[in-house]
């Protein structure tokens, strides 16, 4: 009876918990609780910092932050084995390419391509594509558009190799091109792209007006792969992506009227360099400025097998010279680089085992800022 008495007193309390009391004043909105926009035009100095989330993979995110101030402006929640946000050309919406499965962590999987609005980072639409999006290492070759900003190309791996074509203005799915042995995507105009190849040539596809190919052909081998293996991590400078071997060698290859054609080749290391073992690596190793013609690029200290390794230092090139012009002391492990492409532009730098992301000059390589506690496990960086 003493218990059926003691829930009957909880009951009555509940009741009057809820009865509005007569003359009670209305509740204060929360000062806190608000809602922001941001400017229609981005600031050439904000950075998203792509989050794979490694201890909990369906979580992916992507990070906004202003490089000038600090200031954390935004996040977007990106689901599955995350990879890159890819800002559409003229700054209105952003392009993300993920992974769902109905359950969470197993069931049925769902891949789209999310459009979110960049002032309210709200998701606008959504574009359903072929269910084997790749979910490698994170890069920026994994989904890029064409030139003209008009398709979305999504590297696959299944392990059948291809490349899903979105068309970023109707926002429908046109289709998929088999890269057999190929693999990323490195634009070269408005209706063309390359794939890597594993025997070091490159696939050379074309595209008509609808998005569909109307050719794909080999070129010359380009690459060493036996001896001296290139990285996947290129960036491009007007006609020429460049890309590093894993003993610090560049390969140009620019883009012509008749094709893919391979430039001179030159080396990041001098004599001194390759005998105390400096080479390049990192998860984003280089980043380019074409207004400066410059190349940065992570250097550390090891064996030929340490290409993913992150450095304590960003050399950074003359492209025109071939020749070193800076050395960039880094506060911390860099696996991570990008730079801004305004006329003063800053270098970001973050590394996937840390939570700080830190900026610098890109010109005087002063070190201007950190940024702590951005995401979980920060991979690629991308400038809006």
């Amino acid at each position: 009876m003493r218990s059926i008495a003691h829930l009957g007193v909880c009951i009555v309390g509940l009741m009057l918990a809820q009865t509005p009391v007569r003359g009670a004043a209305p509740l204060v909105a929360d000062p806190l609780a608000t809602v922001a926009s941001l400017p229609a035009v981005a600031s050439p100095h904000w950075i998203w910092v792509n989050d794979f989330v490694f201890p909990h993979m369906p979580d992916g995110q992507a990070l906004l932050v202003d490089g000038d101030s600090g200031a954390f402006l935004g996040m977007l929640s990106t689901g599955f084995s995350f990879g890159r946000l890819v800002p559409a050309k003229d700054g209105k919406v952003i392009f993300s390419p993920e992974t769902y499965f109905s359950r969470g962590t197993r069931g049925t999987r769902t891949d789209v391509v999310t459009l979110y609005d960049p002032v309210h980072l709200a998701p606008v639409g959504e574009i359903v594509i072929p269910a084997k999006r790749s979910s490698n290492m994170p890069m920026m070759a994994n989904s890029e558009l064409t030139d003209d900003g008009r398709f979305l190309l999504i590297y696959n791996f299944t392990p059948a190799q291809s490349i899903t074509v979105v068309d970023a203005r109707s926002r429908k799915l046109v289709g998929e091109i088999e890269t057999p042995g190929c693999a990323l995507v490195y634009p070269t105009g408005p209706r063309t792209f390359f794939s890597i190849c594993g025997d070091g040539t490159l696939l050379d596809v074309r595209l008509d007006d609808s998005g569909h190919a109307t050719s794909r052909e080999r070129t010359e081998h380009m690459f060493d792969v036996a001896n001296d293996p290139v990285t996947e991590k290129g960036v491009r400078i007007g006609d020429t992506w460049q890309f590093v071997s894993y003993g610090g060698v560049m390969y140009p290859v620019r883009i012509t009227k008749e094709g893919l054609t391979l430039g001179t080749r030159w080396s990041l290391l001098g004599p001194a360099d390759q005998a105390q073992q400096w080479r390049p690596g990192g998860l984003q190793q280089l980043a380019a400025h074409a207004g400066l013609n410059r190349l940065y690029s992570i250097m550390h200290r090891g064996g030929p097998q340490t290409h993913k390794d992150p450095g304590r230092e960003v050399w950074v090139y003359d492209l025109a010279k071939h020749t070193r012009i800076q050395r960039i002391a880094m506060r911390n492990d860099s696996g991570s680089i990008q730079v801004t492409h305004d006329p003063k532009p800053l270098l970001f730098s973050a590394f996937i085992a840390s939570t700080t992301l830190d900026v610098y000059d890109a010109t005087s390589g002063t070190w201007l800022r950190s940024i702590e506690h951005v995401g979980t496990t920060p991979t690629i960086l991308v400038t809006p």
